[in-house]
């Protein structure tokens, strides 16, 4: 007798009849949510056919607080018996730098164009959560932070990650690092073809009906089409199924005009390396690759009824196996004459769907393509194989096995494209070029069957580790800034989301949500797209809306992680705005390596190599009610400092040396302050020199950073173990740091303006455009003393306060000469000093002239306002108050 179906209360006899039953239920709310921010676009039948509720929804899920509501309800029923503490929760960030390979077979199963390799997400989640809390990832992609959810649930896997499990805890070596049990995940994207690959890579299928039905189409399509992937050997006159074909588009030579193969003139006579030099055979002119321009043709797509025109393109070669070695030929007569047999078939049936304008199709090689719709980046061939797989597994009676079907068709919906480049040197099959559409100049069209039959295999080898029963992991597809969770429910939050014009998710995703019919909705997107008049402060603003929902879901006291990967300073600044505005305080920066560059990181020497995890926290309520009592007095201040220096970490450990924690210093201190305040709407009660004498007075220094009587004594034992110190390394790029710099130098011993000119050239890095750093001999007059030999030295604080006003007199001089030039009708500031800025920015924030920041603003140079981040909490507040 089949065990009954229990989901969310309610009892069903099968699967099919809890799918039915919760399917129509969405149906009866489709209206009320497409109100909310992000709903896509489809019809709404395309959009509940795609989903499995109310585990996935294609659309915003209607049933993620009775999922939330359960969970906690089992989560008490774990305390009471003792298996989680009641009030677990972590106070330091985890700061170790994270490097994680990606061999996952679930991280390898599928491809998405950025994803974080769930054994790095597991640490995370061992430090900062307990059995059953709940985990949220607004921008899940692939999904795997869910996938590292389960992980924490399946001893075998952390044990083949090096951590050992006993009883309820987990170790790293000797030490615990967490509990062990089920995490619970709510994983939300934007995109239907992100969440589709979320709902699949984090849910159980049948694998055993799964691999049949996989085989039976297979062997359904091999019947059927078979026959255009043959070809003769030459020397033994069999015939072989083939590989791939190498196809190249025909250019024409910008000098002399003639026809040319770029095959032709660019490979030696192996087809296995390229020429160092290539040259028209005809002008002998030196070919520059980027300088061809495709010839076209006229062909008749058969799919639109009409003629269009397109890059000409010719097989220059035929990759065969016989006797598992690989063969090379020329295409023959037989070749050419298969081809016209597959040109003159019918229509393939594939989807048609116009390509909107976008920047994918605005850049690069895109445009010369003249692709307008998703059927034309595919190879004849290929339309017939891949149409009639997607429409037989339509016929798939078991859903589940169907959706997985889905999934494993279109994992080589790309790879399976004229975005297939054919790389000689390169023994993997399938190099489309990531995070961007490109056709190169020679496509690889890669026999689907092989494919097919060994992404099979990859797929049946990740899912055997998808053991999780349903309900653990729950799919939704809205904005990240409209999630429909309750206040206060999530325990910890993991997301990577999009920084400024990295990558064009929606873009890229339509291509695969052409054969679901289910769209992204792109205006909440938070991304930097000229193409959708989107700007980096309207980026600034998309993703500040989407971390203030952040904020608001999370419980207090809980933390959240950002992954960034950007190198850009001003969208840095932007994120770090976006946090402070919404509520969050940042406690430490640091890095996560996933041991494998993308194309940019390799290719382009500024890329960031690793990304940066950025740990940040939502006040404890205990810490907000006394702020609200005291947050206009100095009082708050130091309830602010208490709280802000319990929440950064002890000690930092790097290559067995003690490293400074920048976080504790009190510039860095000073800065989380301002930033409070300003998003409170409060004056800061306190300036940066009293904010000094307050921290020697209330709490313990130790290398230039501030502690806690409780967390000096850790350090000082810490660092008696490790006794080598790392002073954070500053190059100067601008007066900031240049006075940074000057104060690390000359706390060692006092200096002669002769010994630290040389070392201040050294030191001098990049100076951001419009930005003005003042002579070396004038920063030391406004910041330091000198003795009676001639020596600069670091003022005592008694002296430094006085330096510090009469430094602010000078500055705010400056501000003024900026806010007579800002005034007049064009007033342009082409280079400005932002210590100026600085000082007179906060001084009309303090007197609530914010119409003179706006102005001032308005007319500095951009990269200056958006890459300062006191420049722009203050202009950004500003802003909303003018």
């Amino acid at each position: 007798m089949n065990e009954k179906i229990i989901c969310l209360g309610k009892e069903f006899d099968s699967e099919d009849e809890r799918r039915v039953y919760f399917r129509n239920e969405l149906r009866k709310k489709l209206p009320e949510l497409k109100k909310m921010e992000g709903f896509p676009f489809g019809e709404d039948e395309d959009i509940v056919n795609l989903s499995d509720p109310p585990y996935y929804t294609a659309c915003p899920n209607p049933w993620l607080n009775d999922f939330i509501n359960q969970w906690e309800n089992e989560k008490s029923e774990l305390e009471k018996n003792g298996i989680r503490s009641r009030d677990f929760e972590s106070q330091e960030p985890y700061t170790a730098d994270v490097s994680e390979g990606k061999n996952d077979p679930i991280y390898n199963a599928h491809s998405y164009h950025t994803k974080v390799p769930p054994k790095a997400i597991v640490k995370y989640l061992l430090h900062y959560t307990s059995i059953n809390d709940t985990v949220l990832d607004g921008f899940s992609g692939s999904g795997m932070t869910g996938v590292a959810c389960n992980v924490l649930n399946d001893q075998s896997s952390l044990k083949e990650m090096g951590f050992n499990v006993e009883g309820g805890d987990v170790f790293d070596g000797s030490i615990k690092v967490g509990v062990f049990g089920q995490r619970k995940s709510i994983l939300n994207d934007l995109s239907p073809a992100a969440t589709n690959l979320t709902y699949n890579n984090t849910s159980t299928a049948d694998l055993v009906e799964f691999r049949t039905e996989a085989k039976r189409l297979i062997q359904l399509a091999k019947d059927r089409f078979l026959w255009m992937f043959k070809t003769k050997d030459p020397a033994t006159k069999n015939y072989f199924d083939v590989d791939y074909f190498v196809w190249s588009e025909i250019s024409n030579c910008e000098n002399c005009g003639v026809n040319l193969n770029f095959s032709e003139i660019a490979f030696e006579d192996d087809y296995k390396s390229f020429k160092d030099e290539v040259k028209c055979p005809n002008c002998s002119v030196e070919i520059n690759k980027r300088n061809l321009k495709p010839q076209y043709e006229s062909i008749f797509d058969k799919e639109l009824n009409e003629v269009v025109k397109t890059p000409k393109r010719e097989i220059i070669l035929i990759c065969f196996k016989n006797k598992g070695r690989k063969n090379y030929k020329r295409p023959d007569e037989e070749d050419l004459e298969l081809l016209n047999q597959v040109r003159n078939l019918p229509a393939s049936g594939i989807p048609l769907v116009s390509i909107p304008d976008m920047q994918m199709m605005r850049v690069g090689r895109m445009k010369a393509s003249n692709i307008k719709y998703t059927h034309q980046f595919y190879f004849d061939r290929l339309k017939h194989v891949l149409s009639f797989l997607w429409n037989e597994s339509e016929k798939i009676k078991n859903k589940r096995v169907k959706e997985l079907v889905r999934y494993w068709l279109d994992s080589h919906f790309v790879n399976l494209s004229y975005r297939n480049r054919y790389r000689p040197n390169v023994s993997f099959p399938y190099n489309p070029m990531t995070g961007v559409f490109y056709i190169p100049m020679m496509s690889s069209e890669a026999n689907p069957f092989i494919a097919y039959e060994n992404k099979l295999k990859t797929i049946l080898k990740a899912f055997v580790k998808i053991t999780t029963p349903q309900g653990n992991a729950i799919t939704s597809t809205t904005s990240a800034s409209c999630l429909g969770i309750d206040d206060n429910s999530i325990d910890y939050i993991f997301t990577d989301p999009p920084f400024g014009e990295n990558i064009y998710y929606s873009d890229l995703n339509f291509f695969i949500e052409s054969w679901y019919k289910v769209f992204t909705n792109s205006d909440p997107e938070a991304i930097v797209d000229k193409v959708r008049s989107k700007s980096g402060l309207e980026y600034n603003r998309l993703v500040e809306n989407c971390f203030r929902e952040y904020f608001r879901v999370l419980k207090a006291g809980r933390w959240m992680t950002v992954v960034f990967s950007n190198t850009s300073a001003s969208i840095w600044n932007g994120i770090q705005l976006a946090l402070s505005n919404s509520g969050f305080i940042i406690s430490n920066v640091s890095a996560l390596d996933k041991q494998q560059g993308t194309f940019q990181a390799v290719n382009t020497t500024t890329a960031v190599k690793q990304d940066l995890v950025i740990s940040c926290y939502k006040p404890s309520s205990t810490f907000d009610q006394k702020f609200l009592k005291n947050g206009n007095t100095e009082v708050g201040v130091w309830e602010f400092i208490q709280e802000h220096l319990n929440h950064l970490p002890i000690h930092l450990l790097k290559n067995k040396a003690t490293q400074a924690i920048i976080e504790r210093s009190p510039k860095i201190l000073f800065d989380r302050l301002i930033a409070f305040y300003i998003q409170r709407g409060l004056p800061v009660p306190i300036d940066s020199n009293k904010l000094q004498q307050g921290l020697r007075e209330r709490f313990i220094e130790r290398d230039g950073m501030f502690f806690t009587n409780e967390q000096v004594q850790v350090y000082d034992l810490k660092k008696k173990e490790n006794p080598e110190f790392i002073q954070l390394s500053i190059l100067v790029s601008s007066e900031q740091d240049g006075v940074l710099w000057l104060k690390n130098l000359l706390s060692e011993k006092s200096r002669s303006y002769q010994d630290i000119q040389p070392l201040w050239m050294q030191a001098l890095a990049g100076v951001r455009k419009g930005d003005i750093i003042p002579e070396l001999a004038d920063i030391l007059e406004e910041n330091f003393l000198k003795d009676s030999n001639g020596k600069w030295y670091v003022a005592n604080p008694e002296n430094e306060s006085d330096l510090e006003k009469l430094r602010n007199k000078r500055l705010l001089k400056q501000f003024d000469a900026y806010k007579e030039e800002a005034s007049k009708p064009k007033g342009k500031i082409k280079e400005a000093r932002v210590e100026a800025l600085r000082v007179g920015f906060k001084q009309c924030y303090q007197e609530k002239d914010f119409k003179t920041i706006v102005q001032i603003g308005d007319r500095i140079p951009n990269n200056l306002l958006m890459e300062d981040e006191v420049l722009l909490q203050f202009y950004d507040i500003a802003i909303s108050r003018v």
